[in-house]
C-alpha cells in the first residue's frame, strides 16, 4: 500500500496481551544485551517467569505496536519504571519517550527507576526525560554496577 504522505505510522499504546509475552521477552532480551553489552545467561523459560512472577502482579504493563508490530513496552508502578524497552531498530524514533510519559502520566507524581551504569544509551535517555542520578551502588545478581534514577513532576 502507498501512503500519500510521508508522516510515520502512529504508535498505539495497548495493555499487555499474554498471547505476545514471548514477543516482549525478545524484544526484552535483544533490548538489554544491546545496552549493557552482555549475553543474557538465562533462559527463555526463567525469563518468562520472572515476567509472570515479579512484573505483571506489581506493574501495569503497556505495549507500543507498530503497524501491529511490538516496537517496545514499559512496565511501572504508581512510584517505580520496573522495564522499559524498545526494539534496537527502532531507537531515537519516539517510542521510549511515549513509552514513559504514559507512566509518567499515571504517577503519583515521581518515578524512580535502576539501571545499569554501562547502559550509556538508558543513562542518557532518562536524562533527557528529566530524569536526575541519585543513587550509585551494585546489582549483585548480574554482579555489575547500577545507578538509581528519579522524576518528580515539574513544580
Amino acid at each position: 500500500m502507498h501512503r500519500m504522505d510521508s508522516s510515520p505510522p502512529a504508535v498505539a499504546l495497548v495493555p499487555f496481551e499474554p498471547a505476545r509475552t514471548d514477543e516482549l521477552i525478545r524484544l526484552w532480551r535483544a533490548a538489554f544485551e544491546h545496552g549493557v553489552g552482555i549475553v543474557d545467561p538465562h533462559p527463555f523459560s526463567a525469563h518468562r517467569a520472572y515476567l509472570e512472577r515479579e512484573v505483571l502482579p506489581g506493574h501495569a504493563v503497556w505495549m507500543a505496536l507498530l503497524d501491529e508490530r511490538l516496537a517496545g513496552f514499559v512496565a511501572a508502578s504508581a512510584d517505580s519504571v520496573a522495564q522499559l524497552h524498545v526494539r534496537v531498530d527502532l531507537h531515537r524514533r519516539g517510542i521510549g519517550s511515549l513509552l514513559l510519559d504514559h507512566a509518567k502520566a499515571r504517577s503519583a507524581g515521581s518515578l524512580w527507576l535502576y539501571t545499569f551504569a554501562r547502559n550509556r544509551i538508558a543513562r542518557a535517555f532518562y536524562a533527557r526525560q528529566g530524569f536526575v542520578e541519585v543513587e550509585h551502588g551494585f546489582e549483585p545478581t548480574w554482579q555489575l554496577d547500577d545507578v538509581k534514577l528519579e522524576w518528580k513532576t515539574p513544580a
